[in-house]
Parts: C-alpha cells; sequence; structure tokens
C-alpha cells in the first residue's frame, strides 16, 4: 500500500478515530482571511495528531488537537490531508 492511497481529509475521518495531519492546502476566503494559517495556528500541523470528537449531521466537527478542542466547519476539515491510523 502507498502512503497516497491511505490519505484523505479530515472532513471524512468518523467520530472517535484519530489521524496525523499531513498537509494543509493554501486558500484564502472572500473576506480576505487565510484559512491555512489561522488552521497552522490553532496546532493543525504537519505530524500532529488529532482526533475527531464528534461531528454534527452537516455541521461542524469537534476535533482534539493536543489538549485543546476546536469546532472546525466542514469545509476548513477538507483543508487538512491526513493519515488514519
Amino acid at each position: 500500500m502507498t502512503l497516497a492511497s491511505s490519505l484523505t481529509t479530515l472532513d471524512a475521518l468518523p467520530a472517535g478515530q484519530s489521524a496525523t495531519v499531513i498537509h494543509l492546502a493554501p486558500t484564502r476566503q472572500e473576506d480576505g482571511s487565510d484559512v491555512q494559517r489561522r488552521l497552522m495556528e490553532l496546532g493543525f500541523v504537519p505530524g500532529e495528531r488529532i482526533r475527531v470528537l464528534k461531528r454534527v449531521m452537516g455541521g461542524p466537527l469537534a476535533v482534539k488537537v493536543g489538549e485543546s478542542t476546536f469546532a472546525l466547519r466542514r469545509f476548513e476539515a477538507a483543508l487538512v490531508s491526513i493519515k488514519p491510523e
């Protein structure tokens, strides 16, 4: 199995499952905010272990990074490439 075939994005990770951040896709919102930078400031950096705590149907995901928990919108989670554990 190759590394590429085991990668997915955070928005697809089921609740209760852990993963390692591999890459953040660069993007900029219409208002000029840099989502990639914001995610990195929150701790979503390559090599970091994360865990989805809860998924709300059609809504945000509760994600644990280190000792902190964050709610991410689906489009933000889709920018985080991960390797599930």
